[in-house]
């Protein structure tokens, strides 16, 4: 990810607009892109120097292209190699030997004379036998501990020059959020992977529920906080892939502009961007996508929605496989799990007793349950399947329907 300083945007009536390559307006990037990727695949040995200055070399004759967006390329190239780096100290070490060898010969000349009689080729020559090492060898390694002079050992790279590119409109909405106070997310669909993500980014939120499927995420922005702001933004940043692989969602952040006054910058799943991360898969498990499939959309009076809400209390939440509702409103928090320990059943306890105020069923496979176990109140045991049915009849109990049926 980039560094504040990389981020380039556009400040326009009251709007913020991170810095982006379009398929139009910067067809000929796919090209520039293109030579960066040959120059890192390439460049196995060379220096962190040399590959930068290859980097700028790409873009000597294009007029839309400031300094800035070169060194965004380069950080992100960066980004995906490993440079050999000193381990131990040895570099260091070798410098004291050198200097201290050489310091006895000072000064050294490129031609000696009467006044000057040590060749620096020949001192050069003499250290190298001494140390056992050819005197090219030496030279390389003396500031191998300088970052611009550390070598390319590998390159991940990017699958495509497009890949890059896109990559580096992701990479400035980043670097953009940097400046934001408050971030305000609205999502109809893909909850558990923004509430995952956001959890595993330790990204302070609010939830508040919208409508029966529709939830409003408020973040607090790395520029709203005292202490930490740069590991919170860079925390932040890395939400940010996992955000534009989801559906249905719109984003809008109060970003602060470097003259101090603010700006909104405005996102949504519809705006093209694409993280590195794949979209979320629809079903966690063969065991619920099967009752998803067994069950349909409705039955008898119920209908199925796949991860279609979330339960929480301040900072704990979670989202529940599938929510349930009935016709005449009621409804019930479906979980199907795969194993079942004295720990993982503390810990569920621990989860129904803040959330007693709903109806939540769990599933568990026979083969999970210990023997002797005690299977508690709100536990459906099932063997291979998980058949409607059984469902039904577990809601039936838990949901009892205050209509007599006709």
């Amino acid at each position: 990810m980039l560094t504040r300083e990389l981020a380039i945007a556009a400040y326009e009536r009251g709007r913020v607009f991170p810095d982006r390559l379009t398929r139009i307006a910067h067809a000929r990037y796919v090209g520039y892109a293109e030579r960066l990727l040959e120059i890192y695949r390439s460049g196995i040995g060379r220096t962190r120097r040399d590959l930068h200055r290859a980097a700028e070399a790409v873009f000597a004759g294009e007029p839309d292209c400031e300094i800035r967006r070169i060194r965004a390329f380069q950080k992100l190239l960066d980004d995906a190699s490993v440079y050999e780096a000193d381990q131990g100290g040895r570099t260091a070490a070798l410098r004291l030997a050198v200097f201290g060898k050489a310091a006895a010969f000072h000064p050294l000349v490129a031609r000696p004379d009467r006044f000057f009689e040590n060749a620096e080729a020949a001192v050069k020559e003499r250290i190298a036998r001494e140390l056992g090492r050819p005197w090219g060898e030496i030279e390389a390694g003396l500031y191998a501990d300088v970052l611009d002079f550390q070598r390319l050992r590998s390159f991940q790279g990017y699958p495509s020059p497009e890949a890059l590119l896109s990559r580096y409109n992701v990479a400035q909405v980043q670097a953009c959020l940097y400046r934001a106070e408050r971030v305000v997310v609205r999502a109809a669909a893909d909850f558990k992977t923004i509430l995952r993500y956001a959890k595993l980014a330790r990204l302070l939120h609010d939830i508040r529920r919208l409508g029966p499927s529709e939830y409003r995420f408020e973040f607090t922005g790395p520029a709203s906080i005292l202490r930490e702001t740069r590991r919170y933004g860079v925390h932040f940043a890395r939400f940010v892939p996992a955000l534009l692989a989801c559906r249905d969602w719109r984003l809008e952040a109060a970003v602060r502009t470097p003259w101090g006054g603010r700006a909104r910058l405005l996102l949504s799943d519809r705006d093209g961007l694409r993280g590195h991360l794949p979209p979320p898969a629809e079903f966690d498990s063969s065991v619920e996508e099967d009752f998803a499939r067994r069950f349909g959309p409705e039955r008898d009076g119920w209908t199925l929605l796949r991860e279609g809400e979330i339960v929480h209390e301040g900072q704990a939440a979670f989202v529940p496989d599938f929510v349930l509702r009935r016709r005449d409103g009621a409804e019930a928090l479906l979980e199907i799990v795969g194993f079942w320990t004295p720990e993982y059943l503390a810990r569920k306890r621990d989860l129904y007793r803040r959330f007693r105020g709903r109806r939540i069923l769990m599933a568990v496979p026979v083969r999970s349950i210990r023997e002797g176990a005690e299977v508690p109140e709100g536990v459906l045991v099932y063997r291979a399947v998980l058949r409607p049915e059984a469902v039904l009849e577990a809601l039936g109990r838990r949901c009892p329907s205050e209509v007599p049926e006709r």
